[in-house]
């Protein structure tokens, strides 16, 4: 039995399933992107002065944010079903880390303790990783 292979599937389905229902909690933000730029505005007031999170809302994300309240519920439903499906994994993989790293960064939680706690933080960006990497083997991976 391929144990290694098994573990990724099942990883694979979960956070696919996970990703799929997140953007069911977004799909309001294809028709009213003030949904997400009230969240923006929230961050933002509580981002410490030349943060790193402050500058990625002011810079990247508040401009952006009627191409990302659109792109985010979508990006989320495509990643989870091509994930649960099993359809080109690794690409999907880091998008759906990519997606979640934004959302770190942007909410300021990738720098605070609490990310190591959050159900949100280092599980999801872990698992997203552990499958983009899943079937290389690294110089340094543990060998049966």
């Amino acid at each position: 039995m391929d144990r290694q292979g098994t573990g990724l599937a099942i990883l694979r389905i979960c956070i696919g399933i996970f990703f799929v229902f997140e953007s069911f909690l977004k799909i309001r933000w294809l028709i009213d992107s003030s949904i997400l730029s009230g969240q923006f505005a929230n961050w933002s007031s509580t981002a410490a002065a030349g943060s790193i999170s402050g500058w990625y809302l002011h810079r990247v994300a508040e401009p952006g944010v009627g191409i990302f309240a659109r792109l985010v519920p979508l990006g989320e439903f495509t990643t989870g079903l091509a994930l649960v499906l099993g359809l080109w994994t690794p690409l999907f993989a880091f998008v759906g880390f990519f997606m979640a790293l934004n959302f770190q960064v942007a909410s300021g939680a990738i720098f605070q303790y609490s990310f190591l706690t959050s159900g949100y933080g280092l599980p999801v960006l872990g698992s997203t990783l552990a499958l983009v990497f899943g079937g290389v083997r690294l110089p340094w991976s543990i060998r049966p």
